[in-house]
């Protein structure tokens, strides 16, 4: 009763609707607000690491990833899911109403779900998401040294849980990095997660006195290096398996009434399948694109991943493919969504083989067109030029002359 409640009002929340005419008080603090507070008010500057003159001031580049819980337990399970689900970019709805729903119904009844499936993809490493994030993170930081760029401070953080992004530009700060590059892993952009990055960066120079230069990579759907690295994968798999009688590409689902309010994701979704289909060569009939994770009742975009493999299978469609360009890394959304609930659905209904294609994770051809898309941002701060240590000598003598402590 409980879940079918929580639905149903996730349902009519989801939807436009009007301005709650009675007050509900709203509670303080983290519990209410999530991990950052929409206090209009300007916090207190966080203290500043000491500095000294005749130093340099570094470049850094920061990936982020949605994030992941610290262990497939419920207990690990209930703070991921708070903070996330605590953001008001993932969920918009009347802030007051949706903390009732969140702690009164969700977070007593969703933590140990989602930590069984948690629990059926978690490896002896840990999280594949985290996994993969990390090795991608070295991997880039290696292309780059190898291309001339050792100097470039390579990191990742995750937007729910740990790392956090604060956590991580603290430590760039504490490392005199001036210049940050901010790489969100998400190859289309939508206001629920690559925007999500920026209020995560964004709160973090609320609280700074000193704030670095600033680079955001918006996007990178169409990028002719991510959508090469995409085709290889998908090549590679077929010249192992045979190709399917169809492919579907399916990418995580969001409301519809956000393609409604302006939100990009839905083009930059079939664009990206649409220029993967041409350099495949692949005919309109021989593959489809799909949204998938659709969460509550409200409508979401369509078609849904799930209904469409199942028709596809009561159809007579004997096989199929399933490849998630939305994702770099495989997640929960990957290995246990598709490959397990999804392929369970499709054979249910009918078909007879169902494969699904890895995520990019670390391909040489997609930590290629990472390094090229972060060196392309990066631009002219590759060139910036480190003074010698004489010149940085005598700055620190005139700083010192004018009264400087350090």
């Amino acid at each position: 009763m409980a879940i079918y409640a929580c639905t149903c009002l996730i349902s009519f929340v989801h939807a436009p609707s009007r301005p709650i005419a009675r007050k509900i008080p709203v509670p303080s603090g983290p519990q209410a607000s999530g991990l950052f507070s929409p206090n209009p008010a300007m916090p207190a500057y966080a203290s500043e690491p000491a500095y000294s003159h005749g130093t340099t001031g570094r470049t850094a580049v920061l990936l982020v990833n949605l994030g992941t819980p610290e262990a497939p337990d419920k207990a690990a399970l209930r703070p991921y899911l708070k903070q996330f689900l605590s953001d008001p970019r993932v969920v918009e709805i009347p802030r007051p109403l949706w903390w009732l729903i969140l702690n009164g119904i969700i977070l007593n009844t969703r933590p140990a779900k989602s930590a069984a499936k948690y629990a059926a993809i978690w490896t002896p490493e840990g999280s594949p998401l985290k996994v993969h994030t990390e090795r991608q993170t070295k991997l880039l930081r290696g292309y780059l040294g190898q291309a001339g760029h050792g100097q470039i401070l390579v990191d990742y953080a995750m937007r729910y849980g740990r790392p956090s992004v604060a956590s991580v530009l603290e430590q760039f700060k504490a490392l005199n990095c001036e210049r940050i590059l901010v790489v969100p892993l998400y190859p289309q952009y939508a206001a629920s997660t690559t925007a999500s990055v920026f209020d995560a960066v964004a709160a973090v120079g609320m609280r700074s006195r000193n704030l670095p230069a600033l680079r955001f990579v918006r996007s990178f759907h169409d990028h002719a290096g991510y959508i090469t690295a995409l085709t290889a994968s998908i090549a590679e798999h077929w010249m192992h398996h045979g190709r399917p009688d169809k492919l579907v590409m399916s990418f995580h689902g969001v409301p519809r009434y956000t393609l409604d309010k302006g939100d990009p994701y839905h083009c930059q979704c079939r664009k990206t399948a649409r220029l993967v289909a041409e350099q495949l060569g692949l005919a309109d009939d021989r593959y489809l694109v799909s949204f998938q994770s659709r969460f509550g009742k409200a409508e979401w975009l369509k078609p849904y991943t799930q209904p469409t493999l199942e028709e596809l299978g009561r159809s007579g469609t004997a096989s199929v493919d399933v490849v998630c360009p939305g994702f770099v890394a495989d997640c929960l959304e990957t290995l246990e969504e598709i490959a397990m609930e999804n392929r369970d659905a499709f054979l249910a209904a009918g078909g007879k083989t169902f494969r699904y294609i890895p995520c990019l994770n670390e391909r040489h051809e997609w930590i290629a067109a990472l390094q090229d898309i972060v060196v392309g941002h990066l631009g002219n701060w590759l060139t910036t030029d480190t003074p010698d240590a004489g010149r940085l000598a005598e700055s620190r003598t005139r700083a010192l002359a004018l009264g400087a402590n350090a």
